[in-house]
Parts: C-alpha cells; sequence; structure tokens
C-alpha cells in the first residue's frame, strides 16, 4: 500500500482502493470534513491550506495568509486557521471564508490549486489582519518573498473601491519594506518610524575602501554611516554566527561605522531605550530630521 500522498479526501481513498476504511481510521485524523492527514502529524500552513482548498471540493480559492504561504513566505503561523475565497460560507472549525470578488490576473495555480496573487494576497492581509504592527510584519514578509511592489497593491485597490477596509490598508502601505528579513526586524524599524524618525533603508551593502564587499546590514543611515542589526538568538547561540558578526563588526567601526544592536527583549521591555540610542548617535553625527 505505501505511504500516502497527504492531505486527501477520504472518499476519493476509499473508492480507488488505496486504503482500506479500517486502516484509514485508523492511521489518519480528520483535519477538514471528510479531508485526512496522519494522526499525530504537525501540519504546516501549506498543508492546512491544501487541506482547505480539497474540502471546498477544489473550487476554492486559497487566500490571505494561507496564500501568502503558498507563495513562500517563511513567517506564517502553522496554528492559524486556513483562509478560502469561496462561495460556502458554512465554515468548518479552524478555516476562515471570505465570499469577496476577485478581479481578473488577481489570481494563480500552484501545483493544482488556485491562490491569490502577491498584490491581492496583500490588498487581503492588509485589510483583515487585526493589529497595526503584525498586519506591516506581513506584508513586510509576503514583499520579501515575493517582490510585491506598493503600486501593485494600488492596483487591486484601484479595481475594488467599495472593498472593506480600504482606509485601514492605505495606512498601512508607507510602511510596507520588503528588505525586513524577520517579524522582528519591522519591529525594530517601526519603533524608529513611530518615535518620528525617518525609515532607515534596509539590507544596506556595505564595501570597503578598495570596493570590496564587507557586510550586509540590516538597516541603516548611510548618510552618517549609522547601522542597526537585529540578533535573533542563532546570533548567540551559534559559535560560527557569533564570530562573524564580531569580525563584521570591526571591519565596519574600522570603516567609520557606528552599529547600533537590538534583540528580542530590547524591543520588546526597553524600546524606548533601543529609540534613545539610535536618536543620539544620529544627533552626534549630525543627522537632522
Amino acid at each position: 500500500m505505501g505511504d500516502i500522498p497527504w492531505p486527501f479526501v477520504g472518499a476519493e481513498a476509499l473508492s480507488s482502493a488505496v486504503i482500506p476504511e479500517r486502516a484509514m481510521r485508523k492511521a489518519y485524523v480528520s483535519l477538514y470534513p471528510g479531508v485526512y492527514v496522519p494522526r499525530g502529524v504537525e501540519v504546516t500552513a501549506r498543508q492546512r491550506a491544501e487541506a482547505a482548498w480539497l474540502w471546498s471540493r477544489r473550487r476554492g480559492v486559497v487566500a490571505g495568509q494561507s496564500a501568502a504561504a503558498m507563495l513562500g513566505v517563511k513567517w506564517v503561523d502553522k496554528r492559524n486557521p486556513a483562509e478560502l475565497i469561496h462561495d460556502n460560507r458554512r465554515s468548518p472549525a479552524r478555516l476562515v471564508i471570505r465570499t469577496e470578488a476577485l478581479a481578473p490576473g488577481e489570481t494563480l495555480n500552484v501545483g493544482a490549486m488556485a491562490v491569490t496573487a502577491p498584490a491581492r494576497t496583500a490588498f487581503d492581509i492588509g485589510r483583515h489582519t487585526a493589529g497595526r504592527v503584525q498586519a506591516v510584519q506581513r506584508l513586510d514578509a509576503l514583499a520579501n518573498a515575493t517582490g510585491v511592489k506598493v503600486i501593485d497593491v494600488e492596483a487591486v485597490i484601484a479595481a475594488h473601491p467599495g472593498a472593506r477596509g480600504l482606509p485601514r490598508l492605505r495606512r498601512l502601505l508607507p510602511l510596507i519594506d520588503g528588505g525586513a528579513e524577520s517579524p522582528q526586524e519591522t519591529v525594530a524599524r517601526l519603533a524608529l518610524v513611530d518615535a518620528g524618525l525617518p525609515a532607515p533603508r534596509t539590507q544596506l551593502e556595505i564595501f570597503d575602501e578598495y570596493g570590496g564587499f564587507v557586510a550586509r546590514v540590516d538597516m541603516a543611515y548611510d548618510e552618517v554611516k549609522v547601522a542597526i542589526e537585529y540578533d535573533g538568538p542563532q546570533h548567540w547561540s551559534d559559535p560560527a554566527v557569533r564570530q562573524r558578526d564580531i569580525d563584521k563588526q570591526y571591519e565596519l567601526i574600522r570603516l567609520g561605522w557606528f552599529v547600533i544592536r537590538a534583540s528580542r527583549d530590547l524591543l520588546k521591555f526597553r524600546r524606548a531605550t533601543y529609540v534613545s540610542r539610535v536618536e543620539s548617535v544620529l544627533l552626534e553625527r549630525g543627522f537632522t530630521w
């Protein structure tokens, strides 16, 4: 019998004699009505999206954060419900269904599945995500993975002038930066913007006096050579990463850069300290805003 690709529709598996009903009930569990996954597995966001699409009898369009996962976004919480645009509003648990209009060109295929295209996905995420910071984190991650631009989202807005949540989405668009490579980098950038500072450049490449590549920094005010680096757990727990950080910082300092390091705890519990550090160095270096 071998391993069965999953998720799968139970009725289809039984009718094609891929698996006996008794074995299916023993080894698999229903994720959505009629759609099965192996018992005890941790389902990814992509697998949950596929299961939801199968539940819709392959008629739904994968949308929102589920679409983001299908489009290659890394930072999608697998615990969240799947999201579909579909005409059946009687959704099972852990599945969000929206009956919204889709204009031509707003979907694409990932394998056999219909998925909202990047610009439409951003349009939906920006309107439906609760919380400004979380919405920008999700939009940053989508832009980083797909290269979608604000102008692309504005074209979708123009095609749906009466859609709910447009004022909220328009407020978010100027904050999107696909250079953010983690949700915490978005938090670090927004903390500065919310304090009245201009947004720093993201993922800036720095070269030495001979044109040799030295480093790529998370954020920078390059006019005054101030770099901001977010240090995730691997920067402290992985000796090789730590050594690279030390070498990089030495070279940056040699070239006249000031490097400010931020951590999750600093951003969460002492955000004012973080902002004050950045402001102080910028003022010392003659940066005005």
